[in-house]
């Protein structure tokens, strides 16, 4: 016996999760609903065994109140060998398996495609084209710990119990920002001390907010220092924040006092979706440009993994808001943090 849960943008009664687009950034973004969606109504399902193993595997497509198989009128269909029907969804259901499973040692596998039958394919040239990609008999549906699955507009992570299980707890990250605070981290400049906000996100920085160059990963309270743009005092942290988002992020470029490195200048945020994790280890890497805060194992594993993007292109991406990874360390996407104990 298998449960089997279907995806989809729809909210009709047959789908059991509703799903829609995610916008970089995070949904604060204004434009959300004037962007048109590109996930199927119907995207997948996932049929998961009751019994063990509890074996999960996903299927592009799923049933309509009318218990038929829902594709859109420009969806490629065709009729196997043996006489089944099989077919793609209109933008495709990606799915990559990433080798040696959710944990450090993992590297990124190869995006395939997957059929109304379950069947595996290469990606097709773009992702709305007619005509599949090739099969791949060798290759299997079965979603693995760390399984990730594009849907053209979202991407999503399969966790394993026993996988999360190994992941740490809101509970714990708590404990790792009280110990993080408890060094009393203090700004250079404003010899101020710093310390992370409660993991409730609020949508602007208090005024112990830690700032970081993502150039060098020097931390700072927020300050005005060599501020070559704004030389009015009674500039905002918020409005530079506002400034930073999206395509604007050039207006954040700063000089550390510190290093004299250029490069963005950002609030800190501890990513709080236990779930992305790979270890229980310190928030000591930030990602660039959005300033999330994670293990160095996490920011290594998302910051070499290429999330589908659009029809036909590939980025690294934070897991926490799904922003386009850029620059950092060695352009790596993410910067290991310097952070000032207190002088006294």
């Amino acid at each position: 016996m298998a449960t089997e849960a279907v995806i989809g943008r729809s909210t009709e009664s047959p789908i059991d999760f509703v799903v829609t687009d995610t916008m970089a950034g995070g949904p604060s973004n204004s434009d959300t609903q004037s962007v048109q969606s590109t996930i199927s109504r119907f995207a997948c399902r996932i049929a998961c065994q009751r019994s063990p193993p509890y074996t999960a595997r996903i299927y592009a497509a799923g049933f309509d109140s009318s218990k038929n198989i829902f594709l859109g009128e420009k969806a490629a269909k065709w009729r196997t060998v043996d006489g089944q029907m099989d077919g793609l969804t209109t933008n495709g259901v990606l799915v990559m398996h990433p080798c040696h499973g959710f944990t450090h040692y993992s590297k990124q596998g190869v995006w395939r495609e997957i059929s109304v039958c379950g069947n595996v394919f290469t990606l097709r040239e773009t992702r709305s084209a007619q005509q599949r990609g090739k099969m791949v008999d060798s290759e299997s549906q079965e979603l693995v710990d760390g399984s990730l699955v594009d849907l053209c507009g979202a991407t999503l992570l399969w966790r394993t119990a026993e996988g999360l299980s190994r992941a740490p707890t809101l509970k714990h990250l708590e404990v790792l920002r009280q110990e993080i605070n408890a060094a009393r981290p203090q700004c250079p400049v404003g010899f101020n001390t710093l310390a992370f906000p409660s993991m409730r996100r609020k949508d602007t920085p208090d005024e112990k907010q830690p700032w970081a160059y993502l150039r060098c990963g020097h931390v700072h309270g927020y300050h005005t220092w060599g501020n070559h743009q704004h030389h009015h005092h009674h500039h905002r942290p918020e409005e530079e924040r506002d400034q930073g988002q999206g395509q604007e992020s050039r207006q954040r470029e700063r000089e550390c006092p510190m290093c004299r490195a250029r490069g963005p200048y950002v609030a800190l945020w501890l990513g709080c979706e236990v779930g992305f994790y790979l270890d229980a280890a310190p928030p000591t890497h930030a990602f660039s440009p959005c300033g999330h805060v994670c293990s160095e194992k996490t920011a290594a594993f998302w910051g070499r993994i290429p999330l589908p993007h659009g029809t036909h292109t590939f980025h690294a991406a934070c897991p926490f808001c799904a922003q386009q990874l850029s620059g950092g360390d060695a352009t790596s996407g993410y910067i290991r943090l310097i952070f000032q104990g207190p002088l006294d």
